[in-house]
């Protein structure tokens, strides 16, 4: 293979910018030959940027299935609402296409493993647009902590409450942050990134306490304010809080061990590096009140890292030369887990251990399926494909 033709289903925010990276030639080694979406208006969009382009028409297609069943495309990118990832990322894996998938994986773990086998039984490759995992500053915090310089992990805390959204922006789409039609709020919508990034550097935690508020800041069904707290195997602990309700936020990680911290915060990070492991000074000090010497460390990076750009060369590249995924798509699994824990702790208002019972989310979930506005359309058949679809 010379070349890989990508189809994209989704013409909404994601997909137009997907289209125009493709088209741009952003991608080396890949060519877009189709695109699929239920409003004709997107698909002529897509006809007038490849003519002002001087680019080939990819052939388009009202219908995703059609398009898997088409010959046409070697690699499907999928940028639609979030119930139908898995739904045809599967279907892509019976006809052995290869799928990239904008974040979530899915909306709940029970059907998200059924994705994951399907991609492995294929043998195709399977990617997540997880493009944050290119961003150099938090690369540089993995490997710090996998090199031990933090010494032994004690707490996490991420406040990201900088994802300020308007009532104009939820009233933009019949399907947005409905229990029918997306499937949550924050946590689904803008904070699988950050759910990942959390467990990519820090590691997945074994029980969770969450208070999840529904539509506190907003008129809608779902969940716009989140404060949770998790315990690790080693003892370690975590506190993530976010919101799409404050102006202006926050963004800002902070991992402490004994050997010191790591803050995050904006283009900046801080390494706060004590002289000596503070639980060897704990254990040997004679001072009560003792305190120990540090530094504090500008840790500089070269680079911002190529985002979404990054993640489809990535992609292309892994199937055409066999090169590591960035963000393997099986990985997708870990941040949703970590969602519905959350959600399932505030349904439960108790502790949730990790790995969660499926069929218990997917139960619960389904009962606030039934009192949605949109009730009276099945998760897996929601109408709304019209490219309104936007992060």
């Amino acid at each position: 293979m010379e070349q890989v033709r990508f189809g994209i289903v989704g013409i909404g925010n994601m997909g137009t910018a997907h289209v125009r990276r493709f088209v741009d030639g952003e991608v080396p080694g890949a060519v877009l030959t189709a695109v699929c979406d239920i409003n004709p208006a997107r698909l002529e969009w897509v006809k007038s940027y490849c003519a002002e382009k001087g680019a080939k028409q990819p052939n388009a297609y009202d219908d995703c299935i059609k398009m898997l069943d088409s010959g046409d495309i070697d690699a499907i990118l999928i940028a639609v609402p979030h119930y139908y990832h898995p739904i045809y990322g599967i279907e892509a894996f019976k006809r052995k296409i290869h799928v990239l998938c904008e974040k979530p994986i899915g909306v709940y773990t029970k059907n998200v493993k059924d994705f994951i086998k399907a991609a492995k039984e294929s043998g195709c490759a399977f990617g997540l647009m997880f493009n944050q995992r290119t961003d150099k500053y938090y690369q540089k915090m993995r490997e710090m902590i996998a090199n031990g310089e933090l010494g032994e992990l004690k707490r996490c805390v991420w406040i990201i409450t900088d994802w300020y959204r308007t009532q104009a922006y939820y009233d933009s789409g019949g399907w947005r942050a409905t229990w029918a039609g997306e499937g949550g709020g924050v946590l689904l919508n803008q904070c699988p990134h950050n759910l990942d990034l959390w467990q990519w550097i820090f590691g997945m935690p074994s029980r969770i306490r969450a208070f999840c508020h529904f539509g506190k800041y907003h008129d809608i069904e779902v969940e716009d304010d989140v404060t949770a707290y998790a315990e690790y195997p080693n003892g370690a602990t975590g506190v993530f809080i976010t919101t799409t309700g404050e102006y202006p936020g926050t963004n800002r990680l902070e991992i402490s061990g004994s050997r010191g911290k790591l803050v995050r915060e904006g283009r900046t990070l801080k390494f706060y590096r004590l002289s000596v492991d503070e639980r060897e000074y704990n254990a040997t000090t004679k001072e009560g009140f003792g305190r120990i010497p540090f530094e504090v460390i500008d840790v500089q990076v070269e680079g911002v890292g190529g985002a979404h750009t990054e993640i489809c060369r990535n992609f292309t590249d892994h199937i055409l030369k066999g090169t590591p995924l960035i963000a393997p798509g099986e990985e997708g699994i870990r941040g949703l887990s970590i969602s519905n824990a959350m959600m399932l702790s505030t349904w439960k208002n108790d502790w949730v251990d990790l790995p969660i019972d499926d069929d218990e989310f997917y139960t619960q979930l389904m009962e606030r399926v039934k009192t949605s506005k949109l009730k009276d359309v099945l998760p897996t058949e929601v109408a709304d494909l019209s490219g309104t679809y936007n992060n």
